[in-house]
């Protein structure tokens, strides 16, 4: 989760601290199923072939790279959140590094994947260290998480967060398409799958909007007000005031895009 120049923006360095990490992982919603079949079909992966899992987070992305069969490295330049992952997994590298600074040889990987994560490296000094450890033909995977706001208290809830985003990169925008087309890469390929988090209330919409990296940055009592607005919003809406597990509709946005041969 980085700028250009090897800095981690702050609202990354600020937010997720070792507390957000681990609401982080109770408030994210995994991801579909039918991904499987995009890493195998799309991304090519399989055994014998190394992945990179970069701005790896928590390693919330990262199972579901280790069930393609490849060998999975991640790298994440927040200490929190990598010290998190190699606490659950392992037995998987994790690197420090930034997506402009990857800390591997030069046409060494068959894919790199950024999951929940290129909007904060999405500059051309990235895109160019990425191109440099893919190997030819390789495959760069851009992968979403995103409420469906058509749903009317899906919008109320983006409202309440989104007034706090400041300068934080964020996939909504669409600022992150600027940097394509890039010199050395295919356009993009764009799938789009539906998909839901099943959970308490209190986790997949409290605890999920707490782990965003500039609420999590916000001084404690404005962290207060904002539950104290989600728990309103909950109460208010019927579908989901007094449940005890709730779905939130998402849909998850897969690009991929493949290394020229030179």
């Amino acid at each position: 989760m980085t700028q250009a120049s090897g800095t981690v923006h702050h609202a990354a360095a600020d937010g997720y601290t070792t507390h957000t990490a681990d609401t982080y992982v109770r408030g994210r919603p995994d991801y579909p199923a039918a991904l499987a079949e995009w890493l195998r079909d799309q991304l090519r992966l399989a055994e014998g072939q190394t992945v990179i899992d970069l701005g790896a987070g928590t390693g919330k992305f990262t199972p579901r790279l280790i069930a393609t069969g490849a060998r999975v490295i991640a790298v994440e330049p927040v200490a929190a959140m990598r010290e998190k992952l190699s606490a659950t997994l392992p037995h998987i590298e994790a690197l420090a590094g930034t997506a402009d600074s990857i800390p591997l040889p030069d046409a060494s990987v068959d894919a790199v994947v950024c999951a929940q994560s290129f909007h904060w490296f999405a500059t051309r000094e990235a895109l160019a260290d990425i191109l440099r450890v893919l190997k030819p033909g390789g495959k760069l995977g851009l992968v979403w998480n995103l409420r469906d706001a058509r749903i009317d208290w899906i919008g109320r809830l983006d409202a309440i967060v989104n007034r706090h985003e400041g300068d934080t990169p964020r996939y909504y925008t669409g600022e992150w398409r600027a940097v394509f087309p890039f010199d050395g890469f295919g356009p993009l390929q764009e799938t789009h799958l539906a998909h839901g988090h099943t959970g308490t209330p209190d986790d997949v919409i409290v605890n999920r909007v707490r782990s965003t990296s500039f609420i999590a940055a916000l001084p404690a009592d404005e962290r207060v007000k904002i539950d104290e607005e989600l728990r309103a919003l909950i109460a208010s809406e019927p579908s989901l005031a007094g449940k005890r597990k709730v779905t939130v509709p998402y849909e998850t946005a897969a690009f991929c895009i493949e290394k020229l041969a030179n």
